[in-house]
């Protein structure tokens, strides 16, 4: 446990932000598995709204510094390359 004044606040603030970013972290999981399950199912509509609602999700979590920009933008790019290739497919 911590010591000092100081290192206690730390604790309670590292608490909240950990909690905090892993609702985001689920969060932008679940949005992209509703892409991958859309894709799956070969719905156009419903994997479009998904995919929308997801990038959006990563991209809110990159300007948070929850993810990398890096990452975010990883994993938008592979999860429109993929809707591409169904629709195109389709």
């Amino acid at each position: 446990m911590a010591n000092t004044r100081s290192a206690q606040k730390r604790n309670r603030q590292t608490q909240k932000r950990r909690l905090r970013n892993q609702t985001v972290r689920s969060r932008l999981k679940s949005a992209v598995k509703k892409v991958r399950e859309a894709l799956e199912k070969g719905e156009k509509a419903a994997t479009a709204e998904a995919f929308h609602a997801a990038s959006r999700v990563i991209e809110k979590a990159a300007s948070k510094g929850i993810v990398h920009g890096n990452t975010a933008s990883r994993k938008i790019s592979r999860l429109a390359k993929a809707v591409a290739k169904a629709n195109a497919a389709s």
